[in-house]
């Protein structure tokens, strides 16, 4: 998967800053350093420095000096990567950076490839495939939640779950193969009542996993939010509101809206991606009709959808549009949304209240698009929409893709388990379904991998990681 040449890279964003770090990692990183670095301290080489240590000097190139640095030492196995570690810090211009780059590079170092770092650190073993993945997850969160999951992967949290299910499981598919040596002799070395508590007690975790990369997912890219509603009634105005920005075009003109608007608000720590729709009606214009298919696309994709309904207009409409948005809907938190709450009595908003008959996963909330009222109450109720629980309490929750797969391969070998044990089936066919599940549950920390899974992973990292 790596060679053992010493590699080298920008570690900080791209463009020019107050400072910027260069990092090498292999065998040769130190000496390839030394080369180029000057101290202030004569006879100072950082050859002989401790590990874990930072020096101050310059980098020369045949005699000019580049820049002044701060060079730091970390010395196998002792650093992130496993190997020998440099990493130089230096003033951020972009042509220091690229100077630095090219002059370690001729010293004999090469440019590493996306991820390499990380990769290293997998294949050194300072970490499993989750948990680098999770390295990348980190440098991509933008809200508190994705940052808070990220790390507790990171630091081993959903690692150390799998690892206790394959260790329980490569116990008892050891006894039940032992038992396939012995079959002549009709011993039973593995209890079956006890492999059946355990085969029900792993795939109790492991539907707990699989069920929580919903949330995990939409904490990892933000929570699908689609405003939808009849046309005129305020949707971009909405929008607007939420984001405190002019994003969407407002207009008393019906139909503004015909295609799809999207946009990211942080709130509290979660990030929720709200998407402004076209409003639904009846037209025979194409454009606007094809804008209205995108609009019961992206409600049938969302995780919340807030139906906006116009106060001032009839009720029969409002409740119109609502039997629509409830025929589309299944399993998505629904929160109705009565807009120009400035032109309604408190009488008239209880009678609204009490036409809708709201169901259990339904909840209503009054305001004023246009002038900001009670917009911090929908904010509250698409918060309480999120299983905070889940976050605060380090609770290990899926957010990749791939290991969601993973999982549900798993899942379904387990359950092909229980059933056997359940019919009595022969230990040859346990020990093959009780494997496959091991097999999965590998695959995630990288326990079971082959090179095109690591590749795949690694290339989507930035270069510097």
């Amino acid at each position: 998967m790596t060679d053992q040449a010493t590699i080298c890279a920008i570690t900080t964003g791209h463009g020019g800053g107050a400072v910027s770090m260069i990092r090498l990692s292999g065998e040769e990183a130190i000496q390839i350093t030394d080369s180029v670095f000057s101290s202030p301290v004569k006879g100072k080489t950082l050859s002989t420095q401790k590990a874990n240590t930072l020096h101050f000097g310059s980098i020369l190139d045949d005699g000019n000096v580049i820049d002044e640095v701060i060079v730091s030492i970390f010395k196998a196995p002792h650093s992130f990567t496993g190997e020998d570690v440099v990493e130089i810090t230096c003033h951020g211009s972009i042509y220091i950076q690229q100077r630095l780059l090219q002059l370690f590079i001729r010293q004999g170092a090469r440019l590493a490839k996306p991820g390499e770092f990380t990769q290293r650190a997998f294949l050194n073993g300072k970490m499993d495939l989750s948990q680098a993945e999770a390295v990348a997850d980190l440098i991509a969160s933008t809200s508190g939640a994705s940052h808070k999951v990220a790390m507790n992967q990171m630091r081993g949290g959903f690692s150390g779950e799998l690892i206790k299910l394959r260790e329980q499981l490569l116990n008892f598919t050891a006894l039940v193969e032992l038992e396939l040596d012995f079959s002549e002799e009709d011993v039973e070395f593995a209890d079956r009542s006890q492999l059946h508590v355990l085969a029900d007690n792993i795939e109790k975790l492991i539907s707990r996993l699989v069920d929580s990369f919903q949330l995990g997912n939409a904490i990892k890219n933000g929570i699908p939010v689609a405003i939808a509603g009849e046309t005129n009634v305020g949707k971009s105005t909405l929008l607007n509101a939420l984001l405190n920005e002019e994003k969407a075009i407002v207009s008393e003109i019906e139909g503004t809206t015909r295609d799809v608007i999207e946009d990211v608000i942080n709130i509290e720590g979660i990030a929720f991606r709200f998407i402004d729709t076209a409003g639904i009606r009846d037209t025979q214009d194409k454009i606007e009709t094809l804008g209205i298919e995108r609009t019961f696309k992206k409600i049938n994709q969302a995780s919340i959808v807030l139906l906006l309904i116009d106060l001032t207009r009839k009720l029969s409409s409002g409740l119109e549009s609502l039997a629509k948005i409830r025929n589309k809907i299944s399993n998505q938190k629904l929160i109705i949304v009565g807009n120009k709450i400035d032109k309604k009595s408190t009488e008239e908003l209880n009678e609204f209240r009490n036409d809708l008959n709201l169901k259990e996963n339904e909840s209503l909330v009054f305001i004023s698009a246009k002038h900001g009222d009670h917009i911090d109450q929908l904010r509250e109720i698409l918060l309480k929409t999120v299983d905070f629980n889940r976050v605060d309490n380090n609770e290990v929750i899926v957010t990749n893709v791939r290991h969601y797969e993973a999982l549900t391969l798993a899942l379904k070998a387990i359950r092909r388990v229980i059933e056997g044990l359940d019919q009595h089936i022969s230990g040859d066919f346990l020990a093959q379904d009780i494997r496959e599940c091991i097999h999965y549950l590998g695959e995630i920390t990288g326990q079971i991998s082959n090179d095109e899974i690591l590749v795949h992973i690694f290339k989507h990292f930035c270069i510097g990681k």
